[in-house]
């Protein structure tokens, strides 16, 4: 029997509330592998967010490929995408 495996596409989250952080901590309470593509970098907490940095698109791009041609993708989640361009990525 193999691990069943999904992919999160969404912003990392310093804090670890949010997030791919969190996303990837709701997979494994599930019993199902994660894996990610990091859209954007945040400064974040509990108190707020101080910054959001959009991972460029052809970064985003290489990441979303480089899982895909790895691993069998049975779910996806998409959280924080910051453009346009990433929704289309």
């Amino acid at each position: 029997m193999t691990i069943p495996a999904a992919l999160t596409i969404a912003g990392s989250d310093s804090g670890g509330g949010a997030g791919i952080q969190a996303d990837l901590k709701t997979f494994l309470d599930h019993g199902v592998f994660g894996t990610s593509a990091i859209a954007a970098v945040t400064a974040q907490n509990s108190l707020g967010i101080r910054r959001i940095d959009a991972v460029p698109t052809e970064g985003l791009r290489a990441q979303l490929a480089a899982v895909l041609d790895d691993i069998e993708i049975g779910a996806i989640k998409i959280g924080m995408l910051s453009s346009a361009a990433q929704i289309e990525a």
